[in-house]
Formats: structure tokens, C-alpha cells, sequence
């Protein structure tokens, strides 16, 4: 077995792609890999086959080494449900809300499970590309580190260091980075990837051969902005990004504690659809759909939301169509309570009452991949449940989706409002020219989610073949000593 480390300079430096491409590229040689994330911070999270929580990231990373995603690939991922305190998934299971000094005192035990995790990758595949997180010189975390070299330094494995050119001062975050690690630390960084690169490279070659110079360390390539290159994002949501042109406005309110946001990535590479991700301070534009997303604090969030409920009933009363997914489905409807305090403080808030039911918030957190069928037309779909809530009401009684333990969601009596559970709703292709019909997008063909996802994969690949010295970086996967 072999392991390599990827750590970045910045928070999205590229980390993840990296991970990805190099998981892709390997398993295109037929090598046996595995992603692995020790500890990740992200709202986006997926569900493995045997019903675990994982980071969104990985579970790609999965898809590009072609082998099924596993709790053991991010061992733990911690949830943000409030600036101070995070839920904690250990080995994919919810296992309860620690604030930042709480976490801080459980890193002994949550370091066991990472390396629980680990060993067991390791002992199944041939090969294992760990991904950091943030960045290795945050020297206030330090101590008791199990994300970046903490994790490096007991697996004893070497270190990719990738920094985002885009952002400007690459060379400063390269070398600042370096000089705060101890010199154990820098003996473990083998290279350096430039990343997003735009120009003529014949530019930027004096700086990179300055570079080897000053660190004694190889520039291993430099990879180019891959323009209209589309992945699930770890937790950035490109709030400036809109696609004009779409003529069908589809619209998402930012919520603080938005959570599974790459539900809307069908969306966003949709031609027909024009859609926005919107401040929820700020009033919000004309649209033919509003969708109102998960939330990992859905009572604090829905506070917010409440101060646009004259704009959302205008919405509908203009002929807008509204969908709630999760979270959204849960503040549609009149109550929300949270006796146990499982998202904050116990209580219960009032929601926007456009749906007649009420939802009950319970320690036990529903993981599952489910399929089944629009009730409205019986188009087939499949998705994933993450949610910590019970909903009951007579607005169930006309559900929205027909899945393989029962009905779920609910739509309303005038078929304004369509609210689910279900994640990943919009990523079967007919599904969601079903769903933009019924919002009154006249028929368009929808895209293939699945596909791009796949010709993504296949282009950061590629990118690597033609960009980074792969056999330099074969090297020291497999331990060989990476001349300078």
C-alpha cells in the first residue's frame, strides 16, 4: 500500500479536484485507489450504500476511482449549524453537537476513529490520496492535528503542496505555507502544483524556476483554468454566477445553514434555465421557480426566510412555482419544533404555513438512498434522505413523490407547491423535465447530470496527462526519492 497527501495552501486551492483527477487517472491505468479525507468541514454530504454520512467531495472522488463511496473515505465530517458549534459524524454516523472548544478536547477520540478508517482503506486498496484540509499553517490548530500534517506525519506519507494561482501571490502562499511548517514537515512536501493558471505559461517560467531555487522543491506542473469544468463544490456557493441565457428564472435563496446546495448543479448547467442563487437580505427578483433548499438550522434559518414571506406569497400569487427540499419542505408547512434541542435551543417557530403539516425534530437522523416515482406522472427518480425530522399532516395526503418505502412530501391543492425530502431530486434527467414542465418550462431537453459528472472526470484526467509530470508524482506515491 501506498499513500499520498494532498494539502493546500488555501481553502479552495484545488484540493479536491486534485484528489479527483489523480483518482481518475490511476484507476484509468488500472490501479487499485481510494480517496481519503481524515476530517472535512462541509454541508454538502452524501449518503454511502450502507446508509453512512460522508462529505459530497469524497463520494466523487469515489465515483472518479470507480469503486463505491465508504464511511471509512471521510471518517469524520463535521456540520456548521452555528458560527461556535458543528455536528460531528464520526465514521458516518451523527454523533451529537460539540462546540469548537468540546471538538477541540474530543480530537483524541476522533483521531482514533480516522486511523481506525485508514488502516482499513489501506488494507483493501493498493493505493490511497488523502486530502487535506484548509490549509497546513494554521498554526492555532495545530495541536492534536488530524487534518493535515498531524495526519501526514503519524501515516508517514508524503506531501503534494497545490496553491491557486487565481487569487494572486501563489509564490507568497507557497513559500509562507513552507516556512511554518517544522522541518520534519517541510521534508515531507515533495512538489508543488500551481493551479488555475491563465495566460502564456512562458511567463510565469522564470517565477517557477525561482521557486525550485529558493525551496529546493520541484514544481511537479502547472494547471491550467479549466473553463466550464463543472464538480460537485465541497461548500462554495458561486453566489455571482448567473446564466443569462436561460429565459426560465430559477431562483435560490442563500440561506446561512443552506446545506446540500450541489441538489441545484442540474440546474445551473440547465440551457433553458436562467438561475440565481440570491441573497436572503435583500428582496428577492421576479422568478417562474423559487426553491427553497436544506438547511442544517432550519429554525434560525427559517427566522430569516419569514422576513420575505410577503415576497414568497407574492411569488405565487404572480403564478410562481415553489419547491422545498428537506429543510425547505419543512418550513413550508406551520410548525417546527425541536423539544431535545437538536439544532440550537429546544423550542418551536412558526413557519410560513403554506402547507398543512408539522414537523417534529428527533435525535435519530435518517440516512438512506432511496428510488421510486414522481406521484404526479410516475416519472421514475432516485435520490437520497438526510434528515433529522418527522413531518405529519393532512398535506400528506397528497404526496409529491411515490418512493420504495411509501409516499413522500406533499403537494399543495392548488399544485403550486411541491415540497420532498429527497436530495439529488433534479439529477435523474427525466425527473427534472417532469418537475421544469410542471413549473411551466415548455419542453426542453434536460441534461444529462450523470454524464457530465463523467466527462468532468475524464477531462481532469486528461489535464493531468498533459500538465503535471505524472511520473515525477509516481514516484512518490510508490516512495521513490523525487529529484529536484
Amino acid at each position: 500500500m501506498s499513500t499520498l497527501m494532498v494539502q493546500g495552501t488555501t481553502s479552495d486551492a484545488g484540493k479536491s479536484t486534485l484528489v479527483s483527477a489523480l483518482c481518475r487517472w490511476m484507476a484509468r491505468r488500472g490501479m487499485q485507489v481510494a480517496p481519503f479525507k481524515p476530517q472535512n468541514m462541509a454541508l454538502n454530504s452524501a449518503v454511502t450504500p450502507e446508509g453512512g454520512e460522508i462529505g459530497r467531495a469524497q463520494a466523487v472522488q469515489a465515483q472518479a476511482a470507480k469503486i463505491p463511496p465508504h464511511v471509512d473515505m471521510n471518517p469524520v465530517l463535521l456540520k456548521p449549524s452555528t458560527d461556535r458549534c458543528a455536528q460531528v459524524i464520526v465514521q458516518g454516523k451523527a454523533i451529537g453537537n460539540l462546540e469548537a472548544g468540546q471538538y477541540h478536547a474530543y480530537k483524541k477520540v476522533a483521531k482514533e476513529a480516522v486511523f481506525d478508517s485508514y488502516r482499513r482503506l489501506a488494507e483493501k486498496n493498493a493505493h490511497v490520496i488523502v486530502e487535506g484540509a484548509g490549509s497546513p499553517a494554521e498554526i492555532n490548530l495545530r495541536e492534536g492535528d488530524i487534518a493535515n500534517m498531524g495526519f501526514a506525519e503519524e501515516a508517514d506519507c508524503p506531501v503534494i503542496l497545490i496553491a491557486d494561482i487565481d487569487r494572486g501571490g501563489v509564490f507568497a502562499h507557497l513559500v509562507g505555507t513552507l516556512a511554518l511548517l517544522s522541518k520534519s514537515e517541510q521534508e515531507r512536501v515533495k512538489g508543488f502544483v500551481i493551479n488555475r493558471f491563465r495566460g502564456e505559461i512562458s511567463l510565469l517560467e522564470p517565477g517557477l524556476e525561482w521557486l525550485e531555487r529558493y525551496t529546493g522543491k520541484p514544481v511537479l506542473g502547472v494547471l491550467p483554468h479549466l473553463h466550464g469544468l463543472f464538480l460537485e463544490a465541497e461548500d462554495a456557493i458561486p453566489l455571482n454566477e448567473v446564466r443569462a441565457d436561460g429565459k426560465f428564472r430559477v431562483i435560490v435563496p442563500v440561506l446561512p445553514h443552506i446545506s446540500n446546495h450541489t441538489d441545484f448543479d442540474p440546474l445551473r448547467l440547465h440551457p433553458g434555465i436562467r438561475f440565481e442563487y440570491v441573497r436572503v437580505d435583500r428582496p428577492f427578483p421576479h422568478a417562474d421557480l423559487l426553491i427553497l433548499p436544506g438547511s442544517k438550522s432550519v429554525r434560525s434559518d427559517l427566522d430569516i426566510l419569514k422576513k420575505r414571506k410577503e415576497e414568497i406569497l407574492r411569488h405565487l400569487r404572480y403564478g410562481g412555482k415553489i419547491i422545498g427540499i428537506c429543510g425547505g419542505l419543512q418550513m413550508l408547512g406551520k410548525w417546527i419544533r425541536d423539544p431535545s434541542g437538536i439544532e440550537g435551543e429546544k423550542g418551536e417557530s412558526e413557519g410560513l404555513g403554506l402547507l398543512e403539516l408539522e414537523t417534529t425534530l428527533r435525535s435519530e437522523k435518517l440516512l438512506r438512498n432511496v428510488s421510486g416515482s414522481l406521484a404526479m406522472d410516475g416519472t421514475p427518480l432516485c435520490g437520497y434522505e438526510i434528515h433529522a425530522g418527522l413531518s405529519e399532516g393532512p398535506a400528506l395526503e397528497n404526496p409529491a413523490l411515490q418512493l420504495e418505502h411509501g409516499p413522500d412530501g406533499a403537494v399543495s391543492k392548488d399544485g403550486m407547491i411541491f415540497a420532498t425530502y429527497l436530495h439529488g431530486l433534479f439529477e435523474s434527467q427525466n425527473a427534472l423535465e417532469s418537475l421544469l414542465k410542471w413549473a411551466g418550462l415548455e419542453s426542453m431537453a434536460a441534461p444529462d447530470h450523470a454524464s457530465i459528472r463523467e466527462a468532468n472526470l475524464e477531462r481532469l484526467a486528461d489535464a493531468l496527462e498533459r500538465h503535471l509530470d505524472m511520473e515525477k508524482i509516481l514516484s512518490i506515491l510508490e516512495g521513490g526519492k523525487c529529484a529536484n
